[in-house]
């Protein structure tokens, strides 16, 4: 029965983030309500039934320390939010990151459950995008509900543009990193690769370059961690096969946009998917030939490639921040639709984040309250925009919590990062993928309001918990190592002859 009851709760907890996605991705308060409880007796299941419940190590700690603390600031702050509601469901959304990443924890350790992470989570990310885009193939048989602002992009289920796009950059990253896999078995890692298609026809369709940038920054990340030669042929194959699904689709406004009346959009539909088909056909075949032909081997980096690859994914947010800033959106200046986007750095985001500044600067040690970013945009937004984030983890937690909020916020993050490192030195090829697809998270979360969609920091909380179970057991080796050793020069002196 203890057995059964872990596997239920480890496939609940792997499945959780699809199922929420139905829901409108968790934005709203009753789904999101469900999935805190849901969470919360995962953590009770494992720590009754685990054998040896209890993560430890530094790493650990201060993951659990930084996020359970910024759930605990967050609530606290109703005391003095100008919306106590708003406090108190940004409060909720915390709770619900600190129990899937407590379950996590507690669920996923070495072996088989942690094997399971990356290909459960890349079938989930594949079932919302090929929800999304099948209305678009198949326009005569399927009609989804549409927002005028989305402007034709790939929005359902989750019903925003920028989550879909982070979604399957999620679902790409992890992907390729079956598909890089030597261990695994041949027909999953084909599956993997074809997967990258439709995964990367999603990912164009939503025409969000924050998930394009996350994405690419995700694969940098694979590449310097797993430092596989197979690993890199399967991310060049992925980035093709992407690539091309984005090509076919591209010359089909009906597919991209919605536009023509429905018999265009029918025949431009049956073309796109007859294209995908072929190449998901490819890819696999192509994967297939590559493992055929495999000879696994170590890819020669240099030995600060982690450091250069941090810099140079820091060193390109910035660049596009600093850029992008100095272009300007109003209600009268319509932001571009279509693939139209990827060709400038226009957005209203900026705007918001300048008003999250400046309340910051009103509050700068406890913040103006957990959702009071929204009162402050609207005493002073400088065009008619409705607006409820800031669309930046990072500023919004500092407009709101203060630099408590922030420090907390940092602390679950180095907490996160430590156990990263000690995850790669115990168990490298299990560390890869969720690292790969944590940074995809920590890419996008300052350009958008991820941290309100349940449904996609949830995969990164699954992927930080699987993380910390493995530096769990890095410590656990350790301990045993010290005491192994602290025995040997026990014995060894009561050997010694006085």
């Amino acid at each position: 029965m203890r057995s059964a009851a872990l596997s239920a709760a480890r496939l609940v907890l792997l499945a959780g983030p699809t199922g929420l996605a139905f829901f409108a991705g968790g934005y709203f308060d009753s789904p999101r309500a469900w999935a805190g409880l849901g969470a919360w007796i995962l953590v009770a299941v494992g720590l009754i039934a685990q054998p040896r419940p209890r993560p430890r190590g530094r790493g650990v700690w201060l993951a659990f320390a930084g996020l359970g603390g910024l759930a605990a600031w967050t609530l606290i702050s109703t005391v003095w939010s100008p919306i106590a509601g708003n406090a108190y469901h940004a409060g909720q959304i915390a709770v619900l990151y600190v129990g899937v990443l407590a379950a996590a924890a507690l669920l996923l350790g070495a072996g088989r459950p942690q094997r399971a992470v990356e290909p459960a989570l890349a079938a989930g990310a594949l079932v919302v995008i090929g929800y999304g885009i099948s209305e678009r193939l198949l326009p005569g048989l399927l009609s989804f509900a549409r927002s005028l602002s989305a402007q034709g992009r790939l929005e359902q289920p989750l019903t925003y543009w920028n989550a879909m796009g982070e979604v399957a950059a999620l679902g790409l990253v992890l992907c390729t990193r079956v598909a890089g896999t030597a261990t695994r078995a041949a027909w999953l890692r084909i599956a993997s690769a074809a997967s990258c298609a439709p995964l990367g026809l999603g990912l164009y369709l939503s025409f969000s370059r924050g998930a394009l940038f996350a994405g690419a920054a995700g694969l940098v990340t694979l590449i310097v961690v797993a430092q596989r030669r197979e690993q890199l042929w399967s991310l060049l194959l992925a980035i093709v096969a992407g690539a091309l699904a984005s090509l076919a689709s591209a010359p089909f406004r009906g597919v991209t946009t919605f536009s023509g009346s429905i018999s265009t959009r029918e025949r431009q539909g049956a073309i796109t998917l007859v294209a995908l088909a072929v190449i998901m056909l490819g890819a696999a075949g192509w994967q297939g030939w590559l493992i055929r032909r495999e000879r696994p081997a170590a890819l020669r980096l240099p030995r600060r490639a982690p450091a250069i690859a941090a810099v140079v994914i820091c060193a390109g947010l910035a660049l596009a921040i600093a850029a992008g800033a100095k272009e300007s959106s109003t209600a009268s200046q319509p932001l571009s639709g279509g693939a139209t986007r990827y060709v400038t750095l226009q957005s209203n985001r900026y705007a918001y984040w300048r008003v999250a500044l400046r309340a910051f600067g009103q509050q700068p040690l406890h913040g103006v309250g957990a959702g009071g970013w929204s009162v402050y945009w609207l005493r002073w937004r400088p065009f008619g925009e409705f607006a409820q984030d800031a669309h930046s983890l990072p500023l919004q937690t500092l407009a709101e919590l203060g630099v408590i909020g922030v420090g907390l916020l940092a602390t679950f993050l180095v907490g996160i990062a430590i156990a990263a490192r000690a995850a790669v030195r115990a168990a490298p090829g299990f560390a890869a993928g969720p690292i790969a697809g944590f940074v995809v998270w920590i890419a996008h979360a300052p350009l958008d309001w991820d941290w309100q969609m349940p449904a996609v920091t949830l995969i990164a909380m699954i992927l930080a918990g699987a993380l910390l179970a493995l530096a769990d057991g890095a410590a656990q080796s350790a301990s045993a190592i010290r005491g192994a050793s602290r025995a040997k020069i026990q014995t060894a002196n009561t050997q010694t002859p006085t």
